[in-house]
């Protein structure tokens, strides 16, 4: 009698943890030439100064702004597990797994990712945005 497995079925949950790196507070000022398009809602800009692979900030609507890092979620300790934002603007991408996932929610809406970017928390106070490394769930 021959047994047979099938495992392509299922998604595979067993890559790598993602890692964290813990980051000093960061303070956008809105004002500056660097971040003004950060006040139209749907833009986003690129930090390097925290995460681990640096961070994509997204202006969602009026002052919500939601801070996602860009080590892809998929097999996270790859060379190339990094997220950009899809030339299209409408959601983000990595080239390495070809993953997409959702400005919204950082969830996976393509690809063989199956966990969500890491989120961090956001303040906005007047023209001031604070980013730290405390983890949104």
């Amino acid at each position: 009698m021959v047994a047979f497995a099938f495992s392509g079925c299922e998604p595979d949950l067993t890559d790598d943890a993602i890692p964290w790196q813990p980051f000093d507070i960061i303070q956008l000022n809105l004002n500056l030439p660097e971040y003004i398009q950060l006040k139209t809602d749907g833009s986003h800009v690129y930090l390097n100064d925290g995460g681990v692979r640096g961070i994509i900030l997204y202006h969602q609507t009026g002052s919500n702004y939601l801070a996602y890092e860009r080590n892809c979620s998929f097999e996270p300790n790859s060379a190339c597990a990094t997220v950009e934002v899809h030339a299209s603007t409408l959601y983000m991408f990595c080239a390495c797994c070809s993953s997409s996932f959702d400005f919204a929610t950082g969830y996976p809406t393509g690809g063989p990712a199956w966990r969500p970017l890491r989120r961090y928390e956001t303040s906005l106070s007047g023209s001031t945005l604070t980013i730290t490394d405390q983890i949104v769930e």
